[in-house]
């Protein structure tokens, strides 16, 4: 079995020492059973790459794959796999063997918290890359129609520039924020898990970014819908005190602090799979033995005006998830597809 690096073999020896099997339950964000995101893609990458698949019926090697899995995170393998959903419910994910990039999901629709271990197999039946992601992180990536948006939710322009929805964070969070917060050290990433020290009170966040209306800056390179997005990014980070910028694709956006960001330049407001007031837990560790829900994270949004090559900034709004809807009216509507067809971008197995 491949050594794993300390960060990570705490995991997988705290499942082995439980007894649990894949089919009890752990709270999400247990500090050692529950395996955050990130981290589950790391260990499955370094375990699973290089897993031959070579001769074996489609039946058999489904079932090949879920014994691997269970050896890597430490858990004893069963003699017979229940035909669960998902398939491995004690960490909450389903797995896809995939040689194309046509990801085929039937009979069940996304679900926004649910993990999908991705498994990259080559043309020789061997697996060469794993990628690990929600099914709201899926639900942004489809481009063919088959998959609807289950929220959106309007943005009407009120008479101020900038608008702080409400000046305190929820309760759960307001009870974690110290007055006396830090700034981000410098080389601190903005996308690593929340730190009590340096987490920012809503309040402030609103005072550091609301100084970004009335900024223009270029838009460059094909794809503008992306680029602007990350020039807006870089622009928070700065302004959040963070020395570099990074940006995942994760939600949210900048998790070091809780805060989602939308670039809006029509009123529509797309949200995914993930309601901004829902209860449910955010797969990060707990902070302080609280588990982190949706709706305590911050959501800013920026409205914007663009032409072919700049874009300015003229509204922005900060509020929690747990009162987005009071502010942003929710559109209605809700659809169910038999079978969804993802098409994975080309680069996505490298990411």
């Amino acid at each position: 079995m491949i050594f794993l690096p300390d960060k990570l073999s705490r995991y997988v020896k705290a499942i082995a020492e439980s007894g649990l099997s894949i089919y009890d339950t752990i709270e999400v964000g247990h500090p050692i059973l529950w395996v955050p995101t990130l981290e589950l893609q790391e260990i499955l990458s370094l375990r699973m790459r290089g897993t031959y698949l070579r001769g074996l019926p489609l039946r058999t090697r489904s079932k090949v794959i879920k014994q691997r899995i269970c050896q890597a995170l430490g858990y004893p393998v069963p003699s017979t796999f229940k035909k669960t959903r998902p398939r491995f419910p004690g960490q909450c994910f389903d797995t896809y063997a995939q040689k194309s990039n046509n990801l085929q999901i039937w009979n069940e629709e996304l679900e926004a918290n649910r993990r999908y271990v991705l498994l990259r197999v080559s043309p020789h039946d061997q697996i060469i890359s794993v990628r690990v992601v929600t099914g709201a992180d899926l639900a942004l990536l489809d481009t063919t129609g088959t998959l609807t948006q289950k929220y959106q939710a309007r943005l009407i322009r009120g008479q101020e520039a900038a608008e702080l929805v409400t000046s305190i964070d929820t309760n759960r969070l307001a009870g974690l924020i110290r007055s006396d917060c830090k700034d981000p050290p410098a080389g601190l990433s903005p996308i690593v898990y929340p730190c009590i020290d340096y987490l920012k009170p809503i309040s402030l966040i609103f005072a550091c970014l609301q100084t970004l209306v009335g900024t223009k800056f270029n838009i460059k390179g094909h794809d503008q819908e992306r680029n602007r997005g990350a020039a807006l990014h870089r622009l928070i980070c700065q302004k959040l005190g963070y020395s570099i910028y990074q940006d995942d694709g994760r939600f949210p956006d900048i998790r070091n602090q809780l805060l989602e960001i939308k670039l809006q330049t029509s009123p529509t407001i797309d949200l995914g799979l993930v309601s901004p007031d829902s209860t449910d837990p955010l797969d990060i560790p707990q902070l302080a033995h609280q588990q982190i829900r949706h709706c305590d994270v911050r959501y800013a949004l920026f409205y914007a005006v663009s032409d072919a090559r700049t874009i300015r900034l003229t509204n922005f709004y900060l509020t929690t998830g747990e009162e987005f809807f009071r502010r942003f009216p929710q559109f209605q509507g809700r659809v169910l597809n038999k079978k969804l067809q993802i098409p994975l971008p080309s680069g996505f197995f490298a990411g």
